[in-house]
Formats: C-alpha cells, structure tokens, sequence
C-alpha cells in the first residue's frame, strides 16, 4: 500500500513528543526562527585519475582513527525509528480490471520503495531467506519458487524487490557488514581490521511470465545499497562504496603507531582501491574517474553511485554518476532524487565505544538529482542544514522546495530550501527542546513531526509561505508516535508506544489524531498492547491501512505473542477485530512482516509462509507455507 498526496491546502502540522498532560494546550508562543545556515556548496569535476586518488587520499587522512574510519562499525543502511510524509493509500501501479490491492506503503504517490513482498494483483512476490517465491492469490496456490543462492557460496545478508509488468528487480546486499575476524599473522602479531571493500550489492532481473520464475540477467557493484526508488519502469539505485583498504591492528602498538601505519596504508593505496568494480552478464569494469564528482567541502570518504535501470530490460552498465561523499538517507519524488548524508561518521567510535555524542556542528548534506526522463539523473544542486535526519520521511519536496526537519543537541527544527538551487528561504525552531525528533511527515503544505522524551506534544506548523514557517498549536500527552500516517484532510494515524508521565514506555499503541482544526489537535481514538512492539514502529513498510473498509493492520509481538494486529477504524472509533496468527513450528518463524489486501481477502507474510484471511470473517482461508 503506498500513501497518497493529499490535496487538501490545509497548514502544515508538525507532530512532535513531549508534556504530560492529555489535553490541547494553549496556543504556543511563535517558536523562534532559526538562523539561515550558509549558502549551498557545488560539485566540482576531477581534473584525471591521478587527481582522483590524490583528493581521496588527502581527505581520508585527515579522519582516519587509529581504528580506521569513523562510522566504520555503522551499516550504510540505517534502520528507520519513525517515519513521516504523504498521504493515504494509493497504488504504485496500476490494478488490473476487477481487482482491488494494496501497494507497499511508501512515502510518496507513485514513487516506489523496495520491499520483500510485492504485488500487482494477479500475483504475490515474496523474497525471504534467500528464496524467491510466486503465489497466486485467486488460487490460493504456491505456483513458482527461485532460489537466489544457488550456484554461489556469498552469504545473502538481505534482499528486496521491485516489480514492473512481468519482471521484478531483486535487490540483494552480499557479505557481511560486521568486522571480520581473519586468522592473525603469527609472525608479525597481526591482524586485519574491518574491511567495506568485501561487502557487494547484487541486482537480479526475474521473469515471472512463464510457468517458472527464471534469472534473466545480473549486476554486481562494490558496496551497499543505501536505498532505491521507482518510477514508471526505471529504478534508481543508489550504493554507498568504500575503499578495499585493510588497516592492521597490532595488539601491542600505540594509538599513535597504529594512526601512522593506517596513513602509510592510504598512501599505498591506488586508484583501484577507491574506485567501485562492477560487473554484468556480457561486461565488466570499475567506475571511470571521468564520471566522478566531488563537494567543494569534505563530505566522507565514501563513494556515492546512483545507478538507472530499465526493469524490463536486461541489466547493463548502469548508466553510474558517482560523488565522493557519504550518504544515509534517500528520498524520491517523481522528479527528483534526493540523497543526505548526515555526517555521522563525526558522532561515533569505531573502537567499539559506548557512546554516541553528536557535535554541536553537526550538519547534513543533501544532494538533489533530477530523474525526469529514463536516463541517467542529472545532478541539480547541493544543500546543507544545521543537525541529523531521523530518515526518509524527514525530507518531502513541495511547491518547489525542499522541506527537512532536524534534530541537534537541544532542540529540532524545519528548513525550507529552493529546490533549484538548494538554498534556504525559511525555517522554525524550538521544537521539543532538549527531545529528538520520532517520527515526521509532510504532506503538501501540511507536515507532522513527533519528538520524544518523556511526553509528546503535537505541534502544528503553518508551512504555506515558505520564507516564514510557524507553529500554529500543541497537543501533549504520554508516550509517542514513530510512525505517522495521515488518512484525509482531518486525520492521521500514529504508530507508537504508549508511556506513563516519566517517560516509561508501556506497549504498543495505535492512535487516531483529529487535525481539523490545526491550532487545536485532539487524539480521539486510542489502542493500547501492553508489553507490545509492532515492526511498523520502525518500518513503515509493515503498516496496512486499507480504506475502502478502514481496515488496519500492523505486526505485533507481546511477551509469547506473535501475529498481526487488525483494527477497524469507524470515524473517530477504533475497534479491534482480530490477530491474525501463523501456525509455525517457532515463534519467530511466525513472526508476521506484512500485509497487503487482493480483493477481500488479507494475506499476511512472515518468514514461515503466507495465510489468507476473510475481512468480511476475519476468519483464515488459507495456509499456504514457504517449504
């Protein structure tokens, strides 16, 4: 199920987690305005390869640790805490005469996001351990199974999918992204450190037309996938690659002695070292220097590749533009690619520290590609703001601007920026002071953004003259919402956990919040599971609302419970209507990671198989299990 724009030209609201009290609080003082933050930055063209390796070489130096590189302990994928944006559901593509069916739940209106189940009504697509598998739903029949690790020893660490007509795109991330423990070098009392150059992203096309589901091509790059989007047949993928640099670790060596020999590994480095390989079915290569560009300021020390394919073609090269920078975060509208690095290589150790401590300049780079077209993107321009990203949905484009909200040490705030040049024009602050921002979403020129410490106040934001957002109201009660999903004009759904007044969370809670009235937003509806966690909270992927029935459904686990929880929701009235259970020979097997609705019947996916259930009866139809 996708999230579809609203076109209601309401304000903006923001959501944030706070207070203590149940009720609508005054109307807030105006939150303060932030001081615009400096001017966009540009990429600049590489003169040769020589002067590729050398300002790689110059920047890693200067931030490499005794330990190797900051942020190397952390995933180029970040697991999303909350989310925020768009609207109610809508599809990604288009449905087959006669058959109603629920997309993946994404961020924006036609914008696809990878998943590991899809389906365009005829037929369900699962990808879980390592297997790739067809059902068709009017049948109830398993009738096609892949498996995507035949014929090769690389440990698949995660897949997901696209889908387009007869192909799907399967996305899979190879090798493992812990440190790697290699025998130790006796006789020099070595051993190596973590190394990103063995991690490797795998692209798959699989036609789904005939009788069995079958590989039809390949690509494989250096690096992790940060994210992908889908518009039309084209998808964009973006990696994050490092260097395949090996830093020793000596037991017995100082700080000092273990700095300067990382330096003298980068110095020995060659522009092979830092340039991602790539390979297809009828070629292969690395990236070409020619196609790198590089910020006017230090932005990581990692290469960024937005690579375009056809799905319904056979994988080529890629059509790769390539960035030195890091990158966490991407966000897509149908026009636009955005890709934000927070910088928070700065804010962690990668000694196995405990602590996370962000500077107080911290900041966030956004990089803006225009995807019109089945080319490759074209880059457009570069933006910074004060603070860190909670993930995708803290971005959303409208109007021609760029809304991001950021968290820093004390408080959270909202940026606007041009998106054609990536300037600021506007931005508020204070909000949730001394809290982090939980969840965000904006929609058209209405947005919600949830922080949290001990309680949660709603704040709303007048976002109808970019160069001057404002707080318009505050709602606060106890716990919070981590996942914010607006249904029309005057309602959003929340996904969270409930808490006492300290900030104690307590389980699971669904809410319904009334945004009519944005200077006084009220929670009318609440379902609270004690001892509760649904996945839904961290990946809006899971979340199901369907609103032909106003039927709602997230995973849910609680103490020995494992399931889905399904809710009806009749004007201001949530009503729960079932669990829906899988019969596996473990819990975790059982534990339900989807939803998704084909006519009238709820299918619900877990690593075990798929069940069928009635909506009219709420009672199972069928168990169809993954063997």
């Amino acid at each position: 199920m996708t999230n579809a724009r609203r076109a209601a030209y309401a304000v903006v609201a923001v959501l944030l987690v706070s207070g203590c009290t149940a009720s609508p609080s005054p109307a807030p003082a105006p939150a303060p305005v932030v001081a615009l933050p400096a001017p966009a930055f540009k990429l600049v063209a590489f003169d040769s390869c020589a002067d590729v390796l050398g300002g790689l070489k110059s920047a890693a130096k200067a931030v490499v640790t005794p330990w190797g590189f900051n942020g190397g302990m952390m995933s180029a994928r970040r697991t999303a805490s909350a989310f925020a944006a768009g609207d109610q559901a809508a599809k990604s593509v288009p449905e087959p005469a006669g058959v109603g069916f629920s997309g993946t739940n994404t961020q924006e209106t036609g914008v696809d996001e990878p998943d590991l189940v899809k389906t365009d009504g005829r037929r369900i697509v699962t990808v879980t351990g390592g297997m790739l598998r067809v059902l068709d739903p009017a049948t109830r029949r398993m009738t096609g199974r892949l498996d995507l690790t035949a014929g090769t020893d690389e440990y698949l660490a995660d897949a997901s999918l696209l889908l387009s007509g007869d192909r799907a795109l399967v996305l899979m991330s190879q090798g493992g992204p812990g440190r790697r423990f290699p025998a130790a070098d006796v006789a020099t009392a070595q051993s190596k450190l973590l190394s990103y150059g063995d991690l490797t992203f795998r692209l798959v096309t699989v036609d789904l037309a005939g009788t069995r589901p079958a590989v039809v091509s390949s690509f494989t790059i250096d690096g992790a996938l940060v994210d992908a989007r889908q518009v039309g047949a084209t998808a964009r993928i973006v990696v994050r690659s490092t260097p395949r640099l090996d830093f020793p670790f000596r037991e017995n060596a100082t700080e000092a002695q273990r700095l300067a020999e990382n330096r003298r590994v980068i110095d020995r480095s060659t522009v092979d070292d830092w340039l991602p390989r790539w390979s297809s079915d009828s070629a292969s290569g690395h990236i070409d220097c020619g196609a790198v560009r590089k910020p006017d300021t230090f932005s990581g020390t990692s290469l960024l590749t937005v690579l375009s394919f056809d799905i319904g073609a056979p994988l080529g090269t890629g059509d790769p533009t390539t960035i030195v920078a890091d990158g966490n975060f991407v966000y897509g509208s149908g026009a636009s690619l955005y890709v934000a690095n927070d910088e928070s290589w700065r804010g962690i150790r990668s000694d196995f520290g405990t602590a996370f401590v962000l500077p107080q300049d911290q900041e966030t780079k956004i990089y803006r590609f225009d995807i019109t077209g089945s080319g490759p993107p074209r880059f457009v321009a570069s933006g910074s703001v004060p603070g860190t990203l909670l993930n995708q949905y803290a971005m959303s484009e409208y109007d021609g601007h760029l809304r991001v909200a950021t968290t820093r040490a004390s408080s959270s705030s909202v940026y606007v920026l041009r998106s054609t040049d990536m300037s600021k024009v506007g931005s508020v602050g204070g909000l949730g002071k001394n809290e982090q921002i939980y969840a965000v979403r904006f929609t058209g020129p209405v947005g919600y953004v949830v922080t949290f410490r001990q309680t949660d106040p709603l704040y709303t934001l007048d976002l109808h003259n970019p160069a001057s957002p404002a707080v318009a109201g505050e709602l606060k009660i106890n716990g919070y919402s981590s996942y914010l999903h607006p249904i029309d004009a005057n309602h959003v759904i929340g996904v969270g956990q409930d808490a006492d007044s300290r900030g104690r969370v307590l389980g699971t809670q669904v809410s319904v919040f009334d945004v009519s009235d944005l200077s006084s937003p009220r929670r009318v509806a609440q379902h609270v599971v004690k001892n509760g966690w649904s996945e839904a909270e961290s990946d809006p992927h899971a979340f199901l609302y369907w609103p032909e029935t106003g039927l709602l459904v997230v995973p849910l686990s609680a103490q020995t419970t494992y399931g889905a929880l399904a809710l009806r929701l009749s004007g201001s009235r949530l009503e729960q209507l079932a669990t829906v259970r899988h019969p596996t020979s473990t819990p975790w097997q059982g534990s339900i990671r989807r939803s998704l609705m084909v006519g009238g019947t709820l299918w619900t996916v877990s690593d075990g198989g798929m069940r069928a259930t009635d909506t009219t009866s709420m009672r199972d139809a069928a168990w169809i299990p993954f063997t």
